[in-house]
């Protein structure tokens, strides 16, 4: 089948978009889903499931350490990481580490989401601009939970160098949201960008502010290294099932076209699918 597209008249894009393609185990299942799964929805429901092997193996992960934690058997590790960077403290270090974790910080994330899902939404990404709302607001009800169960105590080695931190400790909610809101962000620019390098770029410095968030907890004193651990899995977790969402929307699109209306490039990205589905897709499309 030809991949060429009907471009809107009004799109000054000359060319399609080429973002990154499910591949291997993941076309795999994809294609799997397609041949066995009729109709739009139930495709993409039937993936969303599938997602849940991916949050119940980080889950899985983030159990063995919350165990951990709670037994007290990481706190000799979690001292002396915290002991060490103290000792390397500095004016000029804590200066950059409160800048550094301002971008996980609940002010400059609404903001970046605010603006983000704005620019999505008027540029005809209504679906990309829903997936990064319902990513954040998740992490945030996700970590408040998980706060509120485990309820640690914050270190208390040194004085802290910010001015307030909240009382519970595990696992690290700036850890959390970093992870979800600019990894989805870099997922959601490298769908748009036409070159791998500048996807490879994007992840990359999406994953140097996750990483540089992450220790600035640690330098500025008011989480344990295992809380940033326990924060980035569950983030993972969480970001990977919701891109998952969008993954199979790209996927399945041909059998709902009016999704396509609402998603701008969903057409130019995305492989149509197994040659059964497609056949199965139109059935779908015109009982619908």
């Amino acid at each position: 089948m030809s991949t060429t597209t009907n471009h809107d008249p009004d799109d000054r894009r000359t060319q399609d978009r080429t973002g990154p393609q499910p591949s291997g185990p993941v076309l795999g299942v994809f294609r799997w889903v397609g041949q066995h799964v009729e109709g739009f929805h139930a495709a993409v429901g039937a993936l969303l499931f599938g997602g849940l092997a991916v949050i119940l193996i980080c889950v899985t992960l983030f159990a063995a350490l919350a165990d951990e934690v709670m037994e007290g058997d990481t706190l000799p590790f979690d001292r002396s990481v915290l002991l060490w960077m103290n000792r390397h403290a500095s004016p000029q270090l804590t200066g950059l580490a409160l800048d550094v974790t301002a971008l996980g910080a609940g002010t400059v994330v609404w903001l970046v989401v605010i603006v983000g899902s704005v620019f999505l939404w008027v540029s005809r990404h209504r679906w990309s601009a829903a997936l990064l709302w319902v990513s954040i607001l998740g992490s945030g009800l996700i970590n408040t939970i998980m706060k509120m169960f485990f309820h640690r105590e914050r270190p208390h080695l040194f004085p802290w160098r910010v001015p307030y931190a909240g009382l519970s400790s595990f696992p690290s909610g700036h850890s959390m949201t970093a992870m979800v809101c600019y990894a989805t962000l870099a997922y959601l620019i490298a769908r748009l960008v036409p070159s791998k390098f500048l996807r490879y770029f994007t992840f990359s410095v999406a994953a140097l502010i996750i990483v540089l968030i992450g220790l600035s907890r640690l330098y500025l004193g008011v989480h344990y290294p295992t809380d940033v651990a326990g924060g980035l899995i569950m983030g993972l977790a969480w970001s990977s099932f919701c891109a998952l969402g969008l993954e199979a929307l790209r996927f399945f699109r041909h059998r709902q076209p009016e999704v396509a209306a609402q998603e701008q490039d969903l057409e130019a990205t995305v492989d149509e699918g197994p040659a059964d589905d497609r056949g199965n897709g139109k059935k779908a499309s015109s009982a619908a």
